[in-house]
């Protein structure tokens, strides 16, 4: 596959993970495509957890069921109801997990180019996650983020030093499948823009919502 078929192929996968096995030579070579991202100053500020414990991916499939709940009792009418058919993660159903980090330390105390926007740095660990999503893609591979957890929880379960972020849980493993249309345009939840919707020139036109 060239680049933009990678792009058009990857997924945000939940419920399509066999849970078979990954080469050791596949999952170095994603790990190695997330850590080639570019990054502010050279700082690489980024770390990814290797989470394979069972009880572990329980403990945090158990928080995760928690914030889905609280998240659902603020939806009402037809929103309630999509969202109750959406799977939101596939934590026991994958092969691994990688929680990624950012540790804004990394390359401190003068991160070349951090200076004004203090959230370069974050960028750059998002720079290297869409490094390994469009790796694992390439290699047949899916992936899931999972975002119902609550940063704390994560950092105390696996031990992660208070001034580090955990940025992502991402699922990883091969998959049956990838859809053609993504999980949420799927069953309803939201539509994807057109491009000419979000292209701007020389200056930023307000639109209607």
């Amino acid at each position: 596959m060239d680049v933009y078929e990678v792009i058009g192929r990857r997924r945000d996968v939940r419920a399509e993970f066999t849970g078979a096995g990954i080469d050791d030579d596949v999952l170095q070579r994603v790990l190695s495509a997330a850590h080639a991202a570019p990054s502010v100053g050279m700082s690489q500020p980024w770390d990814f957890v290797l989470v394979r414990d069972p009880g572990t991916r329980a403990e945090f499939h158990r928080h995760v069921h928690t914030e889905r709940a609280r998240f659902a009792a603020g939806l009402t009418g037809e929103r309630a109801t999509t969202f109750d058919r959406i799977k939101i993660d596939g934590i026991l159903e994958s092969t691994l997990s990688v929680v990624v980090t950012y540790d804004p330390e990394r390359g401190s105390p003068a991160v070349l180019g951090r200076h004004a926007i203090a959230d370069a740095g974050l960028y750059s660990v998002c720079l290297a996650i869409q490094n390994l999503w469009l790796a694992a893609t390439a290699e047949g591979l899916g992936v899931g983020w999972v975002s119902f957890y609550r940063e704390e929880y994560l950092r105390d379960l696996l031990g992660i030093p208070a001034h580090i972020r955990p940025v992502a849980w991402l699922c990883l493993g091969p998959v049956e499948r990838l859809h053609e249309v993504p999980d949420l345009e799927r069953h309803g939840w939201r539509s994807r823009m057109p491009l000419e919707q979000v292209v701007h020139h020389e200056r930023y036109t307000p639109r209607d919502a």
